[in-house]
């Protein structure tokens, strides 16, 4: 019997338009009812997942930033949290810099960023749609360096991102010189959906996220399972990206979406369909029904 089901947002309970389907949230509420704990397992700063949160009727806990921090919902509060080092920001702020690349700052409450573009402007078109208080907040700095160096900002992680895979890829080997970081391994380009008018844009890059060390999903999942009592096969994770690797490897079922990377399908125990055909909905009615 399983007890503990964490679930990835991006690509995975949300479709390419960034949306929770009715049924999707039907079917996690019948899930709960049978005593099932649903946790968000997302790399979005806290704001962003408290929405969606109560979207599900997830009421007690969730991820955020990858594993950098466990908030509980009642409490309203962090009950953990593992955050980058000012100098290691610092350092990455000016590798982007020097060598003119896209990247945005997730701290706890919102994202920092030079210029609407990539994962930011899909977030603010996603926020177009949603009221004030559900809105992903985003703001924008024309001098992120001296902004970060003369504040104690809380930062749970850099996303930095580009459409030439050459020129990403350059960036990335220079970003690995720095240590006690994170950098996440993604090989494939994120592909995201929105509407331009009656147009459907779609939004393809590159990117690659990086925080403190030893953060990740599993780890903030295990200290989680530890408080609520749940052993590690009495544990489910469904992800579809390199962000969701570990757990997805190491949980008692780890469910990987049909879109997801070859990585990510070869650990898993099993596959459901893709993010834009329900498939978090067609899993979790596999797990109730087996």
């Amino acid at each position: 019997m399983y007890k503990l089901i964490a679930i990835d947002l991006d690509g995975t309970m949300l479709n390419s338009y960034g949306i929770v389907t009715q049924n999707t949230k039907d079917v996690i509420e019948k899930v709960q009812e049978k005593g099932i704990e649903v946790i968000i397992a997302s790399g979005r700063p806290i704001d962003s997942i408290k929405t969606i949160a109560k979207e599900i009727k997830s009421e007690k806990y969730f991820i955020s930033g990858n594993g950098a921090i466990i908030y509980d919902i009642k409490k309203d509060e962090i009950i953990y949290e593992n955050t980058l080092k000012k100098s290691k920001i610092l350092d990455i702020v000016k590798i982007c810099e020097e060598n003119s690349i896209y990247y945005n700052i997730y701290t706890e409450k919102e994202i920092l960023a030079k210029s609407l573009n990539y994962n930011v402007l899909y977030y603010y078109k996603e926020n177009l749609n949603k009221e004030e208080k559900n809105k992903t907040h985003i703001k924008i700095v024309e001098d992120l360096y001296k902004y970060l160096e003369e504040r104690d900002e809380k930062v749970i992680k850099v996303t930095i991102c580009d459409n030439s895979k050459l020129i990403f890829n350059s960036i990335l080997k220079k970003v690995k010189t720095i240590e006690e970081i994170e950098v996440l391994e993604v090989s494939h380009m994120s592909r995201k959906m929105i509407r331009q008018g009656t147009e459907e844009v779609p939004i393809e890059y590159y990117y690659t996220e990086i925080s403190a060390k030893n953060v990740d999903k599993w780890n903030a999942i295990e200290i989680l399972a530890e408080k609520l009592n749940v052993k590690r096969e009495e544990i489910v994770a469904i992800g579809d990206n390199m962000n969701d690797e570990k757990m997805i490897k190491e949980a008692g079922l780890g469910i990987a979406m049909g879109q997801s990377s070859p990585k990510i399908t070869k650990i898993s125990n099993y596959i459901t369909d893709s993010n834009n055909e329900e498939g978090v909905a067609n899993a979790l009615k596999y797990i109730i029904t087996n």
